[in-house]
């Protein structure tokens, strides 16, 4: 499986892409940032919309992880993330990806351990594990984190079945 994390801005587009290795590992395939010129609201989301485009067809994943909006407290911001959000999703659904969807607390709980991990704690435990030479930057980072969740809730996913089923008697409880 290969996963193509997104952190959707209307400024900056971070991007990061994992394998997922047989053995369960994380393997760096890329990250870095789509930079979104300043203009108006129509140009500004096809370069969203054409960067993750070419970041699919470049990298080939199988899924993009995505960050759901949180509403903070300006809504204006937060409607301006939520339509950079939807260019990217739409970009992965022409590709015909299959699109996940993360919250902030479920990505820095995957990555860092705790919801609340600030950014440079994010950049930190991601260059850990993935074993890169430096730390991403910052949006990027925020990406590779999102990658690194869909990829644990997912091999977790695929692996709970057939625990279950090798153990004679034992019940799943739901």
């Amino acid at each position: 499986m290969r996963v193509l994390g997104i952190d959707p801005g209307s400024r900056v587009t971070g991007f990061g892409v994992v394998q997922v290795l047989r053995n369960g590992r994380l393997q760096y395939v890329a990250s870095g940032c789509v930079r979104v010129p300043k203009g108006g609201l129509a140009e500004r989301l096809k370069t969203v919309y054409e960067g993750v485009t070419e970041i699919i067809q470049t990298y080939q994943p199988t899924v993009l992880a995505i960050e759901k909006v949180f509403m903070a407290r300006n809504a204006d911001s937060a409607l301006k993330l939520g339509q950079a959000r939807g260019a990217a999703i739409l970009a992965g659904a022409n590709q015909t990806l299959d699109i996940a969807e993360y919250t902030a607390l479920q990505i820095k709980r995957a990555a860092v351990g705790k919801g609340h991990a600030g950014k440079q704690q994010v950049q930190h435990m991601v260059k850990a594990l993935l074993g890169l030479s430096a730390a991403p930057q910052a949006d990027a980072a925020d990406a590779l984190a999102c990658a690194i969740c869909h990829a644990h809730h997912a091999v977790g996913l695929q692996t709970l079945p057939r625990r279950a089923a090798g153990r004679r008697g034992m019940r799943l409880a739901l």
